[in-house]
């Protein structure tokens, strides 16, 4: 496993379906060392706050096998790291494989993971298309975000190494398939609410399947 890129962005108010809304989701690749400091890498930001970043989002993931299937889906369209709006392009990073919890050495970086990425209407403005939002749900390939354990610094190339397993039985992609309805089993429903990252709604859309 190891890092493709990093990807940070600002900020900046652009004009979209007749409303002028002000996103950060438009990340670039960046090369040399990135400080992770606090909730945030250097030069990144999150316009929205009440909903992005914090210490349960702090650095989003998305992998290549993900980019890979987007590849055949959108066959026209010209990818770039950075796409979804994740901090890290990583590769091996799956979210059928990553535990709630899990945490990994990233460079001089440690990082737990926390939860799921859910989509708001900011992924359609990113990919210029009003059906991308519920597109990006429907195929459930969503993503991870990671609680910073400890701060230091990452760059592309870097290793990513498993350093603490958790014990909690539930990967990142049963937390997505829960959310939407496709998890039964009632233990695993059981100890994803009993995991203490997992934002209000997510823990609300569980505890009614």
């Amino acid at each position: 496993m190891r890092i493709q890129s990093v990807n940070v962005g600002r900020p900046q108010t652009l004009s979209w379906q007749g409303k002028h809304i002000t996103t950060a989701i438009f990340k670039m690749p960046v090369e040399g060392p990135v400080s992770l400091v606090g909730h945030n890498f250097a030069g990144d930001e999150q316009a929205d706050r009440r909903v992005h970043g914090g210490p349960n989002k702090a650095v989003y993931a998305y992998d290549r096998k993900h980019y890979d299937f987007w590849k055949t889906e959108l066959p026209g369209y010209a990818f770039a790291d950075g796409n979804f709006g994740e901090n890290l392009t990583t590769e091996g990073l799956t979210d059928d494989v990553v535990r709630l919890g899990d945490q990994f050495r990233i460079g001089s970086a440690v990082l737990m993971a926390a939860q799921p990425r859910f989509p708001c209407s900011k992924l359609g403005l990113r990919f210029n298309d009003v059906g991308m939002t519920k597109r990006f749900a429907d195929v459930r390939r969503h993503g991870i975000y990671f609680r910073v354990v400890q701060e230091g610094t990452v760059r592309a190339g870097d290793a990513i190494e498993l350093v603490e397993k958790s014990a909690v039985p539930v990967t990142i992609q049963d937390v997505v398939n829960a959310f939407y309805g496709l998890e039964k089993d009632p233990a695993l429903l059981d100890a994803m609410l009993r995991f203490p990252h997992l934002p209000g709604y997510v823990r609300e859309a569980i505890g009614r399947k």
